[in-house]
């Protein structure tokens, strides 16, 4: 089955591939997205651009795709399942969950020279990133790439209800399944409130579960297919 792969902030494509290659030995076809801005040098990407990429996504594959978003891009998946609720069979959310109609879609730190670069560690101090090693952050924020003020200040638009109909699996990995149900539970995730098909899956990592278990992240993703 086609599974479509979307990062979060600062990440390319390269960041699927452990867990891409484990897909495939499972007999699935993945496509890891590297958008415009994250990675393919388009300083003034915007987020229609990332959602014009992940649609084309969609559309290039056969049959009906998983499409997997993670951290912020768990938006970017739930949008692609609003546009295309005919196409999408389910949407993974790793980490995250879809932002509301009309609100931002990723302003979170502070923006320099028209991108937000990543922030360093202080704001993912604890459970985020206490299964990364120092060499491992290093790594990963030597290759951050600064995400487009166009992205990350982006209107977030949903407009058709048919997405509620998309079934979701959240993998919560800095936080429990219990955790997330209270969150929805509590009108604090309002799209996943709405959605008709919610299921639950718990990882034992960070925030990052590509990066610390990239396996056990492929079996849960390829539960979806």
């Amino acid at each position: 089955m086609d599974v479509l792969l979307i990062a979060g902030l600062w990440l390319d494509g390269s960041a699927w591939d452990d867990v891409a290659a484990e897909l495939r030995s499972l007999g699935h076809h993945p496509v890891a997205l590297t958008l415009p801005g994250q990675g393919d040098g388009a300083a003034t990407a915007t987020l229609d651009d990332q959602l014009a990429a992940v649609l084309a996504a969609v559309e290039a594959t056969e049959g009906r795709p998983v499409v997997v978003g993670h951290s912020a891009a768990c938006t970017l998946a739930w949008l692609a399942a609003d546009a295309r609720p005919e196409k999408v069979a389910k949407t993974v959310l790793i980490g995250g969950f879809p932002s509301a109609d009309g609100s931002s879609y990723a302003d979170f730190f502070e923006m320099r020279d028209g991108a937000m670069p990543f922030p360093g560690w202080g704001p993912f101090e604890g459970p985020d990133s206490a299964d990364l090693d120092d060499g491992t952050k290093k790594a990963f924020e030597a290759a951050a790439i600064p995400v487009p003020e166009g992205v990350a200040k982006g209107t977030v638009r949903l407009t058709d209800e048919r997405r509620f109909d998309v079934p979701t699996l959240v993998v919560c990995p800095e936080f429990t399944p219990d955790q997330a149900k209270e969150w929805i539970t509590a009108g604090d995730v309002p799209e996943l409130a709405k959605a008709k098909h919610v299921d639950f899956a718990d990882i034992d990592s960070g925030h990052w579960p590509m990066r610390t278990k990239p396996v056990e992240l492929a079996h849960l993703i390829a539960t979806a297919t």
